[in-house]
């Protein structure tokens, strides 16, 4: 282990009052403190003042979790006994500031992406991968979680001038005053004002689909290619999984940086919050909505299908938000609620079906 290692701080880590009030609160004097840096396969890597180590978790905490979220992940502050060989064991997770997830949609159980993040980069190219509905998906998980959302246009060297002024004029009519930056890492643009965007001892993650340069983007502010990268496929257009595990990076200026693999499903979990406060336009419409339980899909009275009617609300924004909003619904609902759900669904398809044959005899 280097010297320069050794003479880390917490603080370094992005330790502050928070974490050291949850820290003293809980009993665990005694333990040390680290951040879980790296997330493997029943392992992970937590750095700390005393150096970097390989922990695993005990076998109490595998026995009393009942979800992903129990599990340490990326970002995580966690109090650990030191072994010797440079292994440790966790024996606790420090309370979460904030905490990322999704959802994939054929699963029950949320994914962490990582936690106690204070600003979130999202991520999108301006080639084949630039869509509004993604990344308002983005800022609705963003905003459940409290973390600062950022949208990166980048490869801007792809496009003319015109249509990039175009596209954020979209982002602007869609969301709002968001801030927005314009970077390409082939030519480094707007890496200056990304860069002035990171502060130290906070930390910020990289979040978009596979091929949209998130670990390009790092690899600049490192000032070192410290992360794999490949091109996106010529054929499909569509990103390569280069960024296999999610990690943590130290930027000479004391930021705190996650890369994450990319994605192409953006499930939504327990995102009640997160949807009203980025489709706020259409909740305070649904003040005005003739019925309190309003659906806002067919109900007479519905003062959102007016305004959609009369093209004062976006369509494309209404129809994400719908469908957002139903996803979230199937989420917070419970497993017999859902067998339910999709038993009625069954045998309702079963007679369209049927009545389908009958008109066709």
């Amino acid at each position: 282990m280097t010297d320069e290692t050794t003479k880390i701080k917490l603080e370094d880590l992005g330790y502050d009052e928070f974490f050291d009030s949850k820290y003293r609160s809980s009993g665990l004097e005694g333990l040390s403190i680290g951040r879980v840096v790296a997330e493997h396969k029943e392992a992970y890597r937590v750095k700390s003042p005393n150096g970097e180590y390989l922990a695993k978790i005990t076998g109490k905490q595998i026995f009393k979790a009942v979800k992903r979220a129990d599990y340490p992940a990326v970002g995580d502050w966690v109090a650990i006994s030191e072994l010797d060989g440079k292994k440790a064991v966790i024996r606790h997770i420090l309370p979460r500031k904030t905490i990322l997830k999704k959802k994939y949609s054929d699963k029950q159980d949320a994914q962490v992406i990582a936690a106690n993040i204070d600003t979130a980069f999202i991520v999108e190219a301006m080639d084949r991968d630039y869509n509004l509905n993604r990344l308002e998906r983005y800022l609705v998980l963003t905003n459940e979680a409290g973390i600062e959302p950022v949208i990166v246009l980048n490869k801007t060297d792809l496009i003319p001038q015109i249509e990039l002024d175009q596209r954020i004029k979209e982002i602007k009519n869609r969301f709002g005053e968001i801030d927005v930056l314009r970077t390409s890492a082939v030519e480094n643009r707007g890496l200056d004002e990304l860069t002035n965007r990171i502060s130290k001892g906070k930390t910020y993650c990289f979040l978009g689909s596979s091929g949209v340069g998130k670990s390009s983007l790092i690899n600049k502010l490192l000032k070192k290619n410290a992360i794999e990268t490949r091109e996106i496929s010529g054929s499909t257009g569509k990103g390569r999984h280069t960024t296999t595990t999610r990690e943590m990076y130290f930027l000479e200026s004391g930021g705190i940086v996650i890369d994450n693999p990319g994605t192409r499903e953006v499930g939504i979990t327990e995102a009640g919050t997160g949807i009203e406060h980025v489709f706020d336009e259409i909740i305070s419409l649904s003040q005005k909505c003739k019925y309190v339980d309003c659906a806002h899909v067919r109900e007479p009275g519905c003062a959102v299908l007016q305004a959609l009617r009369e093209g004062k609300l976006d369509k494309a924004k209404y129809e994400n938000y719908i469908k957002l909003r139903k996803e979230n619904e199937f989420y917070e609902m419970t497993d017999a609620d859902k067998k339910k759900k999709e038993r009625r669904f069954g045998k309702f398809l079963k007679k369209a079906i049927d009545q389908l044959k009958e008109l066709e005899s």
